[in-house]
């Protein structure tokens, strides 16, 4: 069957849901938890059991998906961004199994919603290269060649004017210093000018909560690249996450 568990886990909340994997159709209702204050491996793990309890019956031969802050490299988390720093390190798809009892797919949050977005939202059907970023907290991006995604990519982090682009460019960093759209705009046509350069993407996707304001910064900007919101919203990283965990084979490779 074409079916697997999306889970979804962020700084503030975990989303999670069972995926028809063809689909993206959620085939349960949208469940979420808070994080919990302490964050690490220990009190992250009773969080996302409790979650996983309510999907019901879920057959053991499901896979899960996991969206995660975090770079990931043959199911070991690299980093953590807005998760306790205690994950950095950790070799999560194990971690996960062992308190799960099922097969485990990690994946890097923003990648995660790029795959959706790819297969079942803005970038379906797109051939070539497909850029999403997400303007949130910090600058989340993902890259995908004709619908298979390159991992970890981490191109919020870029240095502009000798700053991190996130730094200035996100929807935090915009309510932090108070900028009016226009001037938000600015910033925002220095980062896409920047990845058109080094990229030269066919497609350039904008999620997350900045997107919300898509309508009224995008007239604004002038790429070359057409510009689209992402469609999928909240659910973005909970249908790739399920999508990979059904759909991505490749072997595991000792770290």
């Amino acid at each position: 069957m074409n079916t697997a568990v999306g889970i979804d886990i962020g700084g503030t909340g975990i989303k999670g849901a069972v995926v028809d994997t063809a689909s993206g159709e959620l085939l349960t209702e949208r469940f979420k938890l808070p994080t919990p204050p302490d964050s690490s491996p220990e009190f992250l793990l009773e969080t996302v059991t409790e979650l996983f309890g309510l999907f019901g019956d879920v057959s053991p031969d499901t896979p899960v998906g996991i969206a995660f802050p975090s770079i990931i490299i043959n199911g070991r988390t690299l980093s953590a961004y807005n998760v306790s720093t205690k994950w950095i390190g950790v070799e999560a798809d194990a971690l996960f199994e062992k308190t799960l009892g099922r097969e485990i797919h990690f994946v890097n949050d923003a990648d995660a919603a790029g795959v959706a977005e790819a297969h079942f939202g803005a970038a379906k059907g797109q051939p070539g290269l497909v850029f999403l970023a997400t303007l949130g907290t910090g600058i989340g991006t993902a890259l995908l060649y004709n619908g298979h995604l390159i991992p970890n990519s981490e191109l919020g982090h870029i240095e502009i004017n000798g700053v991190d682009a996130e730094t200035v460019t996100s929807a935090r960093s915009r309510e932090r210093a108070g900028l009016s759209i226009e001037e938000w705009a600015v910033r925002l046509q220095t980062y896409f000018e920047r990845i058109e350069l080094l990229l030269s993407p066919d497609l350039i996707v904008v999620g997350g909560g900045g997107s919300k304001a898509f309508e009224q910064f995008a007239p604004l900007l002038t790429l070359r690249t057409p510009l689209v919101p992402a469609t999928l919203r909240n659910n973005a990283g909970v249908m790739g996450a399920g999508y990979l965990a059904k759909n991505d084979h490749r072997p595991r490779q000792s770290s």
